[in-house]
């Protein structure tokens, strides 16, 4: 890893909180991160199937989600969920996300995206938590943990301590999901360039130019599931066609 660990994730939460208002032209592929009409289907079939496996898991109770980000997975929990909790942490962000669900709640609709789950209330109420994930610790338990395109920002040396503080925020039967990167190069914006799929940094570019070296590590299905059953968990990985992993599990049973 380039760069001093500690001095990575300062610059990530830094990038993040500068890339807050353009960070959905990723997800809808807008600006430098159109690739063009094949390519940009293919990215939207990879959404759909991201957001079927998402849907199909989100419990009714209470929801904590790791970087919720600017909300585009946020409102989807709401819409099945009790509650849901959303920490990141840039303020930056959680305020579009606030935007975001406050503009759902007035459509009175379901949830914009290229493929909206169906909802038959309203949203759940969502509570924000702007804080430092590397050194937060939950309040209390929840029924379900969500992070989307959050563990490859992981760093290598604090990947146990994640799935420590994911086991922490698990109520008894509680279970995990999560949608994060495959490698390809076109997942990313045009003038971005990938190191190799074994590299664990990546710099980023914003669109006025200003450039971040953020932590960025890309896990394949079997490995990555193979390593988290080494920490006690059975996780099920699933790979969309080309940019996806979907993964959903819980706990195995800790000794008494």
């Amino acid at each position: 890893m380039s760069g001093a660990p500690e001095d990575l994730i300062r610059t990530q939460i830094e990038y993040y909180r500068a890339r807050a208002g353009e960070y959905d032209d990723w997800f809808y592929r807008k600006g430098r991160y159109d690739r063009g009409p094949e390519h940009n289907a293919a990215w939207f079939r990879d959404v759909a199937a991201a957001e079927r496996a998402v849907d199909a898991w989100i419990p009714e109770g209470r929801v904590l989600e790791l970087a919720a980000g600017t909300g585009i997975w946020t409102e989807r929990l709401a819409a099945k969920a009790r509650h849901v909790t959303a920490v990141d942490a840039s303020s930056e962000v959680l305020a579009v996300n606030q935007g975001r669900i406050a503009a759902a709640r007035l459509r009175g609709r379901t949830p914009a995206g290229p493929r909206p789950s169906p909802r038959s209330r309203p949203l759940a109420d969502v509570s924000y938590v702007p804080a430092d994930l590397f050194t937060w610790l939950p309040p209390e338990r929840y029924d379900g943990v969500f992070f989307g395109f959050w563990l490859s920002h992981v760093p290598p040396h604090r990947f146990e301590a994640f799935w420590d503080l994911v086991r922490a925020c698990l109520a008894p039967g509680g279970t995990v999901c999560f949608v994060d990167s495959r490698y390809d190069p076109t997942s990313t914006a045009r003038d971005h360039r990938l190191l190799g799929e074994e590299s664990t940094t990546v710099l980023r570019r914003l669109d006025d130019g200003r450039e971040y070296r953020i932590v960025k590590v890309f896990y394949r299905a079997q490995e990555l599931t193979e390593r988290l059953a080494g920490l006690g968990w059975r996780i099920t990985i699933r790979e969309t066609e080309r940019y996806f992993l979907c993964g959903s599990g819980g706990r195995n049973r800790d000794p008494a």
